[in-house]
């Protein structure tokens, strides 16, 4: 039987190689775009490094507050909604973390996310979830939201989503030097063909590389919440639960998506909110939900 702790140290070190290989790409490519302009690549770095920080830095300042808009969360009133209050009070205490903001989605999708820092965090489920779930279920989903915040995962999110953001803003730059011709004048044909090859590997392939890291940290992390989740409440069998009740209702052929959520929200949320959606497990932002079952079973 696999402990909670094994699982977590093995999501931790997956998600740390992740973020170092993302790193490694953004070199990769700066490196690659020095060639193509030919100039002296350190006042590069440094330009792009500084704009990867600004993003990153506005994100985590300001994120939350855009994902709860776009996403419709309304903070929940605290009569109506006592015991889910209760519920997240007590696991937050558990985790000795601030209370966070509660926030109420008007949406038949059974899901949940959890955003913010830890000095500030928030976490908003929806409707169907209230519905769905009894007590422990909740409080299994609610453990794994809130260990998103006390391990920091949503600035690990942040990291990945700013890395991918300035890859796509630089792969898009490529491929208009592909189209428009490329700086550096004065090279020789062989120089320039072998540039052009770069570019048009950079340009294409760099954002799904880049898709596909970000995709695989954010299912990481969901299998570290999870494990997480389950030490908090020391209850695997209520998460396994409730996600066993989100995958008889992705096998309904008349579940729907979360009506507001998009590719950028994806990552944040309990389960994938695209239920409906026809899409392969490597783009997918979530492990399959009878793999996260099994690894919950292997605690019990």
């Amino acid at each position: 039987m696999a402990s909670f702790f094994d699982e977590i140290a093995r999501n931790k070190l997956k998600s740390i190689m992740l973020l170092v290989l993302f790193g490694l790409l953004f070199m990769g490519i700066i490196f690659a775009l020095t060639l193509i302009l030919g100039v002296g690549g350190l006042g590069v770095y440094l330009f792009f490094f500084g704009a990867v920080i600004l993003y990153a830095l506005f994100t985590y300042y300001y994120g939350d507050r855009i994902v709860l808009k776009v996403s419709g969360a309304k903070e929940a009133d605290p009569k109506l909604y006592s015991n889910l209050y209760s519920i997240i009070d007590g696991i937050a205490s558990a985790q000795q973390i601030k209370m966070p903001k509660v926030y109420v989605i008007d949406d038949a999708n059974p899901n949940a996310f959890a955003t913010g820092r830890r000095s500030k965090p928030s976490i908003a489920v929806t409707s169907g979830l209230l519905s769905m779930m009894n007590r422990r279920e909740i409080e299994g989903v609610i453990a794994h939201e809130i260990s998103h915040v006390a391990d920091n995962d949503i600035q690990v999110m942040t990291i990945s989503i700013a890395f991918a953001g300035i890859i796509g803003v630089i792969a898009a730059l490529f491929r208009g030097m592909l189209i428009f011709g490329f700086g550096g004048g004065g090279r020789r044909n062989g120089d320039a063909g072998l540039l052009i090859i770069v570019a048009l590997i950079v340009g294409l392939l760099a954002p799904l590389f880049a898709l596909l890291i970000r995709l695989a940290i954010s299912r990481r992390r969901e299998y570290m919440a999870d494990a997480n989740g389950a030490r908090i409440t020391r209850d695997p069998a209520s998460l396994a639960s409730a996600l066993k009740k989100l995958q008889a209702y992705s096998a309904n052929p008349a579940s729907r998506p979360v009506r507001r959520a998009n590719e950028v929200t994806a990552p944040m949320y309990f389960s994938n909110p695209f239920t409906g959606k026809s899409l392969s497990n490597l783009f997918s932002t979530h492990p399959p939900l009878q793999d996260r079952i099994a690894k919950l079973e292997q605690m019990y």
